[in-house]
């Protein structure tokens, strides 16, 4: 598998955020308020980013020599973990970044600044996830071995 790009993740959050900012809009005009953020989605997210770095550090600790043994297939399973927690984080904080844009402009009203609030947190907490996901495919990383063969020159079968 491939690493995933930070520039797919940045394009991924600012069109969830575009389009979830019309979306918000329009049903705000229509008299439906969609709530924002809430501060056990923060803990979820903070939760969730120490566990993909746990397992990734677990790999990690492995391809460093300080780790005995390592199934293959966990370490291929933290690496999935740790894009599904990438994607995740930036599609969460395009969710969070829209709300946070919709509720901007009443920051006077208690209720909706506590929106804004709150959303922001998770915003934070979603980029979060999203640099753990980055980090923890990094660990994953296996470096090429070194007596691999000139790419010049041909291999006999």
């Amino acid at each position: 598998m491939r690493r995933t790009r930070v520039r797919t993740l940045a394009v991924l959050a600012v069109a969830v955020a575009a389009l979830g900012f019309v979306l918000l809009r329009l049903l705000e005009s229509r008299g439906v308020f969609v709530p924002g953020g809430a501060w056990v989605e923060v803990v979820a997210l903070a939760l969730l980013a120490a566990l993909v770095l746990r397992a990734g550090w677990g790999v990690r600790s492995y391809l460093r020599g300080d780790k005995p043994g390592l199934d293959p297939l966990r370490a291929a399973r933290t690496f999935a973990m740790a894009k599904a927690a990438a994607y995740t984080g930036a599609l969460l904080t395009g969710r969070y970044v829209a709300h946070v844009l919709v509720v901007l402009p009443q920051l006077d009203v208690e209720a909706r600044r506590d929106q804004a609030i709150t959303s922001g947190v998770a915003a934070l907490a979603a980029i979060g996830l999203t640099v753990v996901g980055l980090v923890v495919e990094k660990f994953c990383e296996i470096p090429p071995p070194e007596d691999e063969p000139d790419s010049t020159e041909a291999v006999a079968p």
